[in-house]
């Protein structure tokens, strides 16, 4: 394999190690975190490029923001913490 190339993977999904105190909720809280932002970011993505209205992406951001506080909720999460 050659080293040069991207791991499209990676690219399109990076995550990063999670540094603070450890605890199972955390750490799901973290990849949770990570993977909304960059659920927002392709949505702005989209719009920006004409594909979205602002009101589709609104309504998509949204619907991922209930997902996250669901799943924060689930985990046992304070909600004063995330806020």
């Amino acid at each position: 394999m050659n080293s040069d190339r991207i791991d499209k993977r990676n690219f399109l999904y990076p995550s990063y190690r999670y540094r603070g105190q450890f605890s199972l909720p955390n750490l799901m809280f973290s990849a949770n975190l990570q993977e909304f932002s960059q659920r927002v970011c392709y949505i702005c993505n989209i719009q920006t490029r004409g594909k979205l209205s602002p009101q589709q992406a609104w309504e998509q951001i949204e619907e991922i923001w209930q997902q996250f506080q669901r799943s924060s909720s689930n985990l046992g999460l304070e909600k004063d913490a995330i806020q």
